[in-house]
């Protein structure tokens, strides 16, 4: 058993090993590191803590008992999924960054209704007892969708917030197929499906997502930061 000398040494050793892997990486993934925002990593912690609270509240035989009732609080839960995500990727320091965040909340509960497309009715019973599941709830569709968006918003030349209209669409649908995957696995068409994805996994996959999303957004350049003379927003 080593001193407690000895213990922090070995915690303190670790810092430059990983400081190396990323220089290793390049530059682009050292100023990735720099930009990862503390939003996402306080953010992650408190969607873990959502999910945990919230899908066991939603197993509560009151809500059971009622398909309706059942259907609007899965919504509703991916819906606060989606906007806490990205709230924790984009932050909300004006009307704006809320909006947006409202904004993925929808993206990330609207996708539900392609139940009732392929039951082609608006029945609830209808939509929760199809024979398949339906096209947006294919893994792989999440993707080919945010890369179509990413190639449309530089054909038309757009700028501003529309450059993260394909992150957007990437971490709502995401954080959507993850918690699905809990009861029925990650679709991954045409590979077929995983198996059901643990509690466990799907909390820390869901409060990684924040953090995941707002480094590759760094890595690609999508991601700004102050500028450090003027605090005028300037693409990194």
């Amino acid at each position: 058993m080593g001193t407690a000398h000895e213990s922090q040494r070995g915690e303190t050793d670790l810092r430059p090993a990983v400081l190396c892997w990323v220089a290793a990486m390049g530059p682009d993934a050292e100023r990735a590191c720099a930009l990862l925002p503390a939003d996402a990593v306080v953010c992650g912690v408190g969607l873990a803590l959502f999910c945990l609270v919230a899908d066991r509240l939603l197993q509560l035989p009151v809500i059971q008992r009622h398909d309706w009732l059942r259907a609007l609080s899965d919504s509703a839960v991916h819906g606060v999924i989606g906007m806490w995500s990205w709230a924790g990727v984009a932050g909300v320091r004006k009307k704006a960054d809320l909006a947006e965040a409202i904004l993925a909340g929808c993206l990330a509960s609207v996708i539900d209704v392609d139940h009732f497309f392929l039951a082609r009715s608006l029945s609830l019973k209808a939509a929760l007892t199809l024979p398949r599941r339906p096209f947006l709830h294919c893994s792989t569709v999440i993707p080919i969708v945010a890369l179509a968006l990413k190639f449309l918003v530089h054909l038309l030349k757009l700028r501003d917030s529309w450059c993260r209209l394909p992150w957007m669409v990437f971490v709502s649908w995401t954080s959507h197929h993850i918690r699905d995957g809990i009861r029925h696995g990650l679709w991954l068409c045409p590979f077929g499906k995983t198996s059901p994805v643990p509690f466990w996994l799907y909390v820390i996959a869901t409060s990684s997502l924040p953090s995941i999303c707002s480094f590759m957004m760094a890595l690609a350049g999508t991601r700004q930061r102050p500028s450090s003379k003027h605090g005028i927003p300037m693409d990194v």
